[in-house]
């Protein structure tokens, strides 16, 4: 349980880090080449393969509880990850190729997979995750609430009503951040009790 917490938190880590290192670049291509996009393009190849390990680490706790549901939700997370991936791509041929065009597919794959796709496959963790009680209440709640909210604001960005890097675009992924931070935390916590563990692993033992 705790390595499935700190899988969400290694999401969190590397998907800010690699913002912060692109800097001007994601909004003014013109900006120049910056020394620092080999880093974040790495970090962002972490975040896919943790993106995935988040969802494969998570189902042995709530498949039970959706076992459909569950697999949906590792193929979305996969998904993502592949998303995220393509987006690597158009970064890392920037010193041989047309900036503005490259940051533009970067910045599309973004809006589909962290947009989208984790809007959709987050409605569905927070249901599993409130169905198994892994985390206090709140924190499903932010995700199941939250996640429609990224994918409506997603859908704002790709028709053009809201800028893509913008406070407009931010505010409403609040929750879903709250929701991953939530529960990686919750599961971290929780997972120094291994008869916790147990009780979501192990089938109920029949009576009679």
């Amino acid at each position: 349980m705790r390595s499935t917490g700190a899988l969400y938190l290694v999401t969190h880590v590397t998907s800010i880090a690699a913002v912060i290192l692109y800097g001007r670049l994601l909004t003014d291509p013109s900006s120049g080449t910056n020394p620092n996009v080999q880093v974040g393009a790495l970090l962002e190849i972490i975040l896919a393969l943790a993106v995935i390990g988040t969802a494969v680490a998570l189902y042995p706790f709530v498949k039970r509880h959706g076992q459909a549901i569950a697999l949906g939700y590792i193929g979305l997370r996969t998904l993502e990850a592949a998303v995220i991936a393509v987006g690597v791509l158009p970064l890392l041929a920037l010193p041989s190729a047309d900036a503005a065009t490259l940051v533009t597919l970067h910045n599309g794959t973004f809006l589909l997979g962290p947009g989208f796709v984790c809007g959709t496959n987050t409605v569905l963790a927070a249901f599993l995750v409130l169905k198994a009680g892994l985390a206090p209440k709140i924190v499903p709640v932010l995700g199941l609430v939250g996640g429609p909210l990224l994918f409506l604001v997603s859908a704002a960005q790709l028709l053009g009503v809201v800028a893509q890097f913008s406070v407009a675009a931010a505010v409403p992924a609040i929750p879903v951040l709250a929701w991953e931070l939530g529960l990686a935390l919750s599961l971290i916590v929780r997972g120094n009790s291994r008869e916790r563990v147990a009780a979501h692993v192990l089938p109920t033992p029949a009576h009679g």
